[in-house]
């Protein structure tokens, strides 16, 4: 089929009553995805196995619900306690997002702004010496999308988790070092994020761990999620090992501080999963009530790709089929788009003793999630694995876009014109500058060469959106099909601005 582009500037002004959210159209998705379980746990199974991995818990989430749960291995292997979907893991670096989305409920709150200097809230910040002079100050929004200008530190944050508040003030007190000015690079920073727990406390006048748990898990009713190991159930904690020497060796479990907010969680599947559907529910953008516990447009912000940092040429998928992908960083979450446009939102976690990760497909309404007590074991390879078997295997499809109602309403005006174009300016459908870009005897021309191709036809078909202004729809002829594609402006009423016809070519 001939492809045909239409580039416009993607502003749209429209009624509620036009817009009409994306939808699933297949009424048996769950019981296709149900269908894969046993080949996903299988799958599971022996990644963990093949790895060295002591335990390990592992869920699929689908329009916000927990549909599977899946285990193995010890939580404790002196104890030979079994691990179950309410097992208690340490979640590493997955804890970033729950920071990013305390700050914007923050935002929302009008307690802080995005784009302010982080000095406001840590004064000892203007100690900072940036690279040069003319450098920007560290913003918020620096340290939620890792462009503060400090330098990857995964080593050395792992084990910081338990320093106080003092300890990490007196980082600024003496002066940070650098790799970047603040907003030209990403650099993936546990202690930007530990600075983002200190904004929290600073800007809603509670403990970093106590907002959070008020505003965020306790609404969710994740009962089973905690920042201090020393509170969850002994027979529910999954202790932490190394795989060194042909046995495992056993991790010592650090404490809660002032870096909990780049890496403290402590939480099962089952509550995890909670949390998981906040992500998923926000999608797609409609009229309906807010549920909390922070509104679906904040969530969807946190989702959008605002620092991007790899491109791939070179990426495989999991049966290693080429498949380049771009990535990116958003607020305290994760971003991918892979060589078929699926989008990948989610976060991967690693301490000494655990490793773990979660990602959703948010146009296709399902997620994963693994936990695992192995030092950075590798969860996000297990779920990539899963998740390309889940859709192979399944079959499902994204969400249908719905198309709007002025799109609709414009497709029936073109029809009724096409081919002849008997006197457009007269319907007041098109934009002020489509006769200076299109010309009524060529349109006429172009129509009707294109209908003696198609021949007499036969079927107009439902219009099928890129988005709320632009579309396209095929025209079923007796000899050929006709794909007429256009685009609206920003007025209200939306006008016809571009356009395109031509025959379908098999």
């Amino acid at each position: 089929m001939k492809k045909y582009l239409v580039l416009f500037l993607l502003v749209s002004t429209t009624t509620f009553a036009q817009y009409k959210p994306a939808t699933f159209t297949d009424p048996d998705r769950l019981k296709k995805i149900e269908a894969t379980f046993p080949v996903i746990d299988k799958l599971y199974k022996e990644y963990a196995e093949q790895n060295h991995w002591p335990g390990m818990a592992y869920g699929i989430v689908m329009d916000g619900k927990l549909v599977h749960t899946g285990n193995m291995g010890y939580t404790d292997i002196d104890a030979k306690i079994q691990v179950s979907s309410q097992s208690d893991f340490r979640i590493a670096s997955m804890t970033k997002s729950l920071t990013a989305m305390a700050i914007l409920k923050l935002r929302d709150e009008g307690k802080l702004k995005l784009d302010d200097p982080a000095s406001l809230y840590i004064p000892e910040m203007k100690n900072n010496k940036y690279l040069t002079k003319d450098a920007t100050p560290i913003t918020i929004r620096h340290l939620l999308t890792h462009a503060a200008g400090f330098p990857e530190d995964n080593p050395w944050g792992d084990r910081q988790l338990a320093v106080s508040d003092d300890e990490l003030v007196a980082i600024y007190k003496k002066g940070v070092s650098f790799s970047n000015n603040p907003g030209n690079g990403y650099e993936y920073s546990n202690l930007g994020f530990a600075t983002l727990g200190y904004i929290i406390k600073k800007a809603s006048g509670k403990t970093y761990e106590d907002y959070i748990s008020d505003n965020i898990l306790k609404p969710l009713g994740m009962t089973h999620t905690y920042w201090e190991y020393t509170k969850a159930p002994k027979d529910k904690l999954a202790h932490g090992y190394r795989w060194m020497n042909e046995k495992w060796i056993e991790q010592p479990l650090l404490h809660d501080g002032a870096y909990g907010a780049m890496g403290g969680l402590i939480t099962t599947i089952e509550d995890f999963s909670k949390y998981i559907a906040v992500h998923q529910n926000a999608w797609p953008a409609r009229n309906d009530a807010e549920l909390g516990p922070v509104k679906r447009s904040s969530v969807r912000e946190m989702q959008y790709p605002w620092d991007v940092n790899y491109l791939t040429p070179n990426a495989k998928t999991t049966t290693g089929r080429p498949c380049p992908t771009v990535s990116a960083y958003g607020y305290g979450l994760r971003w991918a788009k892979d060589c078929d446009n699926r989008v990948y939102v989610g976060h991967s976690g690693g301490l000494p003793g655990f490793g773990s990760q979660w990602n959703i497909l948010p146009e296709y309404g399902v997620g994963v999630v693994c936990f695992a007590n192995l030092t950075y074991a590798n969860g996000g390879r297990a779920n990539a694995i899963a998740l390309d078997t889940l859709l192979a295997l399944s079959g499902v499809k994204p969400k249908a876009v719905a198309a709007s109602q002025i799109l609709t309403q414009r497709r029936d005006e073109l029809v009724k014109l096409l081919p002849d174009w008997d006197n457009p300016i007269a319907t007041g459908i098109f934009a002020d500058n489509f006769f200076m870009d299109y010309f009524p005897d060529k349109l006429k021309t172009e129509a009707t060469d294109v209908y003696a191709k198609a021949g007499k036809i036969v079927s107009v078909g439902e219009i099928i959106p890129d988005n709320n202004l632009r579309g396209y729809f095929i025209m079923k002829g007796e000899k050929a099909d006709v794909r007429v594609s256009f685009t609206l402006t920003p007025e209200n009423p939306a006008l016809i601005q571009e356009y395109h016809i031509g025959v379908v070519k098999l």
